[in-house]
């Protein structure tokens, strides 16, 4: 009870001044203060009522509260008159302003209905029977090829990843972008998958001495390799987020195994710890030259935007992307699917598929490039702005569905009894910030790289092992 009280305090101290001090035409303020509600009575549904451990609301939630409510509201209220433009150039228009919020609260209120009706329909409400059971091959054997795969994977490439290390992170790169993908997106993730499994097999009983010991070396082994491969020097915040989080699932479920203590560990994350981050993500600096002058990072603070600014900067660019979207579809017209088939079909190359449509987030940005004077198109683009550039408003109610279909998906994975499904399920969730934040291509294609690496390498070497034997 005394967590939920923190909560609704932290949460009304955020709330009540950002609306008392918004200052907006009155049909903005309302549209705003409606989701406002919608949100408000999600988060009761989900602190108060459900009884399902579900990570997944919590960051719906959060996300839905910080990027279409605080940021666009304390990005309104930063202009200096009706004509002053978001972080992505686009202008002031209350009209758009109002359909974007409107675009929102439809998303939010079907992917609430919808999630509510297949929790009743699969019985998820209710304490149900493990699915399956817990990992019957998890053997050292299969625990010493994970980890002696890592360690291939770190020799043959130590001199990339200290390069990585010694030079700017906004060095460009020489391989391929493919390459890279599979390389930092598969390849680096799967200690990640080896300590989920390492520690499956550590809690289980009747175990022989000596392998229990060489199981808990080659676990602290793997949690450094994977320190090595994800640092807050080499990589970017989408991908250590769910990567230290789950990891904290891992070790220390008891932090946040429950919807009032997720919920809190991610507000506080969004609100503080990703603005804070920013500063050793982003510096434009190598390593030693942070070290000979740590000044750098003080800069970075104040380039990137600190806690209080960092709402004003690209990283909450969500709400206007939606605006910017419908102004493109007004442009342009729907795609009718296509956008979305080419993030479905991702693994095609550009050079077999010469027409592959790029990301929604760089047509976006190319529109607000050549008809806003932006000047950059490497964009997020929501699920609710994806939605409406290849359906219509349609789309909108038929990614929210979708959505709400994936996440009761994971949350039976959760409750599957396999360890492994747990964590990608988990993992799933703090995705799912990303995910919603956009664009589709690249929230996809982000998952599918660590749930190959975590999930589906440690399974075919486990059947592999077990035909074997």
């Amino acid at each position: 009870m005394k967590l939920k009280t923190i909560l609704t305090f932290l949460y009304l101290c955020t709330s009540i001044p950002l609306f008392l001090f918004f200052k907006a035409e009155l049909f903005v303020w309302i549209s705003f203060f409606i989701n406002f509600l919608l949100i408000t009575g999600i988060t009761y549904f989900h602190l108060n009522l459900e009884k399902t451990y579900s990570p997944f609301l919590t960051s719906f939630v959060v996300f839905f509260y910080l990027f279409g409510i605080v940021a666009p509201i304390i990005q309104i209220s930063s202009f200096d008159g009706v004509n002053s433009p978001f972080p992505t150039n686009f202008p002031y228009s209350s009209g758009a302003i109002i359909h974007a919020n409107f675009l929102v609260f439809t998303f939010c209120s079907v992917f609430f209905l919808v999630y509510v009706f297949l929790k009743k329909s699969y019985k998820i409400n209710a304490t149900i029977a493990v699915i399956e059971t817990r990992t019957k091959y998890a053997t050292p054997l299969v625990i010493l090829v994970l980890f002696l795969l890592c360690v291939i994977i770190l020799v043959t490439n130590f001199n990339y990843l200290i390069d990585d290390l010694t030079k700017s992170v906004y060095d460009s790169k020489i391989e391929s972008v493919s390459v890279l993908l599979v390389k930092k997106k598969v390849l680096f993730y799967i200690p990640l998958g080896a300590i989920a499994y390492t520690l499956a097999y550590l809690k289980r009983k009747n175990k022989i001495k000596i392998n229990s010991l060489v199981a808990a070396i080659i676990l602290l082994l793997l949690v450094f390799i994977l320190f090595f491969f994800k640092n807050p020097l080499t990589e970017k915040r989408n991908a250590l987020g769910p990567i230290y989080i789950a990891l904290i699932y891992i070790f220390t479920p008891k932090l946040i195994n429950t919807n009032a203590k997720f919920f809190l560990f991610m507000f506080l994350s969004l609100v503080i710890v990703f603005p804070l981050m920013s500063t050793f993500t982003h510096i434009d600096a190598t390593i030693f030259e942070v070290l000979n002058n740590p000044n750098l990072i003080v800069k970075s603070f104040i380039r990137f935007g600190g806690i209080s600014t960092a709402y004003s900067s690209l990283h909450y660019d969500a709400f206007a992307n939606i605006m910017a979207s419908v102004d493109y579809v007004n442009l342009k017209g729907i795609s009718f699917g296509y956008q979305l088939l080419g993030t479905i079909l991702f693994f095609i190359p550009r050079g077999i598929w010469a027409s592959k449509p790029i990301s929604t987030g760089e047509l976006v940005g190319n529109h607000l490039i050549e008809n806003h004077g932006f000047s950059y198109n490497n964009l997020s683009n929501s699920l609710v702005s994806e939605g409406y550039v290849n359906f219509g408003f349609l789309g909108v109610i038929f990614f929210a569905i979708a959505l709400s279909y994936f996440v009761i998906f994971f949350i039976r994975w959760m409750k599957s009894g396999d360890f492994l499904k747990e964590i990608m399920g988990f993992y799933f969730a703090v995705h799912l910030i990303f995910l919603l934040r956009g664009d589709f291509a690249n929230g996809l294609t982000y998952y599918i790289g660590p749930l190959i690496a975590c999930y589906f390498i440690p399974r075919v070497l486990e059947n592999i092992i077990k035909n074997k034997l």
